[in-house]
């Protein structure tokens, strides 16, 4: 006999959070084995708990979920986590991928692509609501075109991350001349005379 799908939902609004219990716990093949307000009140208990699956909400008092979930993972490294949340944000839902989110929905997800979501994390899968899967789809599209080259590219992240050239020098193993040279080739490919614009507009590109 198939065991439950075990789920932990950590969620600072009282009325969703219950919400959420009422309809996964109802819900034949699924147990709500713990619900939280916050991370710091969840990493107390939740490895006893033994979810397979976090429903998790980004916005929360204390630690956030984008920044909770490298810590969930560490208490729980088989766990599977899958953001719900309000926020549409690209930075978020990258930062939420790159942190170890299986899955990434918003609030407005319907009841029953909620529970559908859970069981195909669980197997492995990567849910996603439609919005947010165009999302993610047009930014590796934008990216293909870019005008920058696969190196550019790679020092352009750099600068943005504040780093001197000889920092990026150092880092790539090419000498300080040549990354002159390739932030010299950025600037005129992007049609910008300074380190600020050539951010700005490798952002609003979507080039990084």
């Amino acid at each position: 006999m198939n065991r439950n799908i075990q789920v932990t939902i950590i969620e600072d609004d009282d009325t969703i959070r219950n919400g959420y219990s009422f309809l996964i716990g109802n819900t034949e093949g699924y147990e709500v084995v713990s619900s939280y307000c916050s991370y710091e009140s969840a990493a107390l208990k939740i490895a006893n708990d033994k979810p397979d699956v976090i429903l998790l909400d980004i916005e929360m008092p204390g630690t956030n979920g984008i920044d909770a979930i490298p810590k969930l993972k560490k208490l729980l490294p088989h766990v599977y986590i899958l953001i719900l949340t309000v926020y549409e944000s690209e930075k978020l839902i990258f930062e939420a991928l790159a942190n170890g989110a299986a899955g990434y929905l918003t609030k407005n997800t319907p009841s029953a692509k909620i529970i559908e979501s859970i069981k195909e994390v669980k197997e492995g899968g990567g849910p996603m609501s439609i919005n947010i899967a165009k999302m993610v789809i047009k930014s590796f599209q934008k990216n293909q075109e870019s005008p920058l080259s696969k190196r550019e590219t790679q020092i352009l992240e750099q600068v943005c991350n504040g780093k001197s050239r000889s920092q990026i020098a150092k880092e790539l193993f090419i000498d300080l001349e040549t990354v002159r040279s390739h932030i010299k080739n950025i600037y005129v490919k992007l049609d910008v005379n300074s380190r600020a614009d050539a951010i700005k507009t490798a952002r609003e590109n979507k080039l990084i």
